[in-house]
């Protein structure tokens, strides 16, 4: 699945997902409003976000097929493979090296993995 979304793209979704299965003329009409799009552009935008499994337009009714969550899960594993070689270690090192974590974040991370340890 392609998540790979540019800024206006993710608007676009948040958009769509504050207003769960809207008519497409009521989204052209708040698109051209909050972006000052076209009526070709909303449809444009929409049948890219449809065409990558996002959204979808059924009778006429716009809304998100996967959720935010899953969009971020997509794109953290599409991340780790690319960036870090598929290892959690690797990217993990990465961040603690660039961002001093709290004894309460350390102490988060360590009761996950004492979970997985368990599983």
């Amino acid at each position: 699945m392609n998540i790979n979304l540019g800024e206006m793209e993710s608007r676009f979704v948040d958009l769509i997902r504050e207003n769960e299965g809207i008519p497409s003329g009521e989204l052209v009409k708040i698109c051209a409003e909050a972006f000052e799009w076209k009526k070709s552009t909303t449809y444009t935008m929409l049948r890219r976000l449809c065409d990558k499994g996002i959204c979808e337009n059924k009778d006429g009714h716009v809304s998100t097929v996967i959720s935010k969550e899953e969009i971020a899960a997509i794109k953290t594993d599409k991340l780790l493979e690319e960036d870090f070689g598929g290892s959690l270690p690797c990217f993990l090192a990465a961040f603690a090296d660039r961002k001093k974590l709290s004894e309460r974040e350390i102490d988060e991370i360590q009761q996950m993995i004492d979970r997985f340890r368990k599983e």
